[in-house]
């Protein structure tokens, strides 16, 4: 490859990166791909969104299982077959990964597995990038252009080293067993997720958090109401906690923390998940040989995704004050592919993303919380419609939850949409494209919902901004 240039090269194979070179190819460009794994995908596919989903999903129809008799069907006592659904988990992995091999070929692009480094600016229009290949070999692939995709790992609670008695969202995709009893350290998208898994299968499930509520990034009534259903299912929350300390024993774990009232509490456990976040995989990139100045590991681009380096871009996790979602990488990656080749695009809009966490109950939002858009100074008007109104969520036996609307009392637009409850995760979309179109709370109270459906919520949530759901 010493002869040959490319129009791009993109470093890392996940969401942000594959979706970047692919969109390039199709634009016509002559594309390198460079990930370190020995599979595409990234963590997304790999140790995070779809082996997770897939766990989530087991678990929803091991819920439905043990009350089948709800929906009139009579079936023996369930049986969890822990190595067979990690065997489905894996297979899932698998089929998309295999998918991923035949995309790179199908857009001709060329891969290399290996770890890419930077080697400073671009030497007559040419950049340079050393890849330390998986087989011990090296190369150097020059490019007009780079895109940096290294995405992100998962951030460990100073002291403790990740192993199969402490957990990172990577170890706790492949432990031997169900454990009885787990303990989970965070309540963002990643802990209340397997917090809602573990508990499905039967474990006793302690969640710790440090913040006064849980998903903090969510409106504040979403919390609450996650909190009430988790508290239901027999999930122990601790809000506002601190100085969380956790040592490995003969029996697994023993996690203590001081609580909200100053109190010292313990809990043992088999195993013990750390989910307090995931920092940027940005070291040993090769950044210091150019004019890329981290900030606490991240880096900062311009809204069209560039760096400090002329000719080189970043997408995904990496990049400072990007959610670190793997629709967002994936749409930056878009971004970038377009701007490179000189086609139409349109930066990412930070209040258009919408956020999925994949609990039971689901929880997904997009735009400004009734907090944000006050705070925004909007005069704000707020409409709540709760599942149990919705005939879909009845046949579904999934009525907890709501639709809320937060809108602008002036003009009616639609500031943010959030929901909790059954298929808020799909549903979802409606509302971004009502933002996306800066559709007003009028024209989504016209707009016609298909009967019945879970999506019908939302034409009564729009209806209830101005008092008038028809279904509650």
């Amino acid at each position: 490859m010493a002869d040959t240039i490319f129009d791009v090269v993109v470093v890392g194979g996940g969401p942000a990166g594959y979706t970047c070179a692919i969109r390039a190819s199709q634009y016509g460009l002559k594309v390198a791909l460079i990930d370190a794994n020995d599979r595409l995908g990234g963590t997304c596919l790999l140790w995070g969104c779809i082996p997770t989903k897939a766990m989530l999903f087991s678990a929803e129809i091991w819920d439905h299982l043990k009350h089948a008799d709800r929906f009139g069907i009579d079936v023996a006592a369930p049986k969890l077959n822990w190595k067979g659904l990690l065997a489905r988990k894996d297979d899932v992995i698998s089929r998309h990964t295999k998918g991923l091999d035949f995309l790179m070929k199908k857009n001709k692009i060329t891969t290399f597995k290996g770890f890419g480094t930077l080697t400073g600016p671009a030497k007559d229009g040419v950049h340079t990038v050393d890849v330390k290949l998986a087989d011990g070999n090296a190369e150097s692939i020059k490019a007009k252009k780079v895109v940096l995709a290294t995405g992100s790992d998962a951030r460990m609670l100073p002291g403790l080293k990740a192993d199969d008695t402490i957990l990172t969202n990577y170890e706790i995709l492949k432990i031997a067993d169900m454990p009885k009893s787990l303990v989970v350290i965070g309540s963002g998208a990643v802990g209340v997720e397997f917090a809602s898994i573990f508990r499905s299968f039967g474990a006793d499930v302690t969640v710790l958090e440090m913040l006064p509520r849980m998903v903090p990034a969510e409106d504040e009534d979403v919390s609450k109401e996650l909190l009430r259903l988790f508290k239901k299912r027999g999930i122990e929350v601790n809000l506002s906690i601190k100085d969380t300390k956790v040592e490995k024993n003969k029996d697994g774990v023993l996690v203590s923390w001081t609580d909200a009232n100053g109190k010292p509490q313990s809990r043992q456990a088999e195993r013990v998940l750390v989910a307090v976040g995931r920092a940027p995989r940005t070291a040993n990139v090769g950044l210091e040989k150019t004019k890329i100045t981290p900030d606490r590991g991240y880096i900062v681009v311009n809204e069209w995704m560039e760096t400090a380096e002329p000719g080189v871009y970043a997408v995904g996790d990496i990049v400072a004050g990007l959610p670190q979602l793997a629709h967002v990488g994936s749409m930056a990656g878009l971004v970038v592919a377009a701007r490179i080749a000189g086609k139409y695009a349109r930066p990412v809009n930070k209040t258009r993303i919408p956020g999925c966490t994949y609990t039971d109950p689901q929880v997904a939002s997009v735009g400004l919380t009734e907090a944000k858009a006050k705070e925004a100074g909007y005069q704000v008007k707020v409409g709540k419609f709760p599942f149990v109104g919705n005939s879909k969520a009845t046949i579904l036996d999934a009525h907890d939850g709501f639709v809320k609307v937060v809108a602008d009392a002036k003009h009616g637009e639609v500031l943010g949409v959030h929901i909790i409850g059954p298929y808020a995760t799909e549903i979802i979309a409606e509302a971004v494209t009502a933002l996306e179109l800066e559709a007003t709370v009028e024209e989504m109270m016209f707009t016609i919902h298909a009967h019945p459906t879970v999506a019908e919520a939302l034409l009564d949530g729009f209806s209830s901004v101005e008092g008038m759901a028809v279904n509650v």
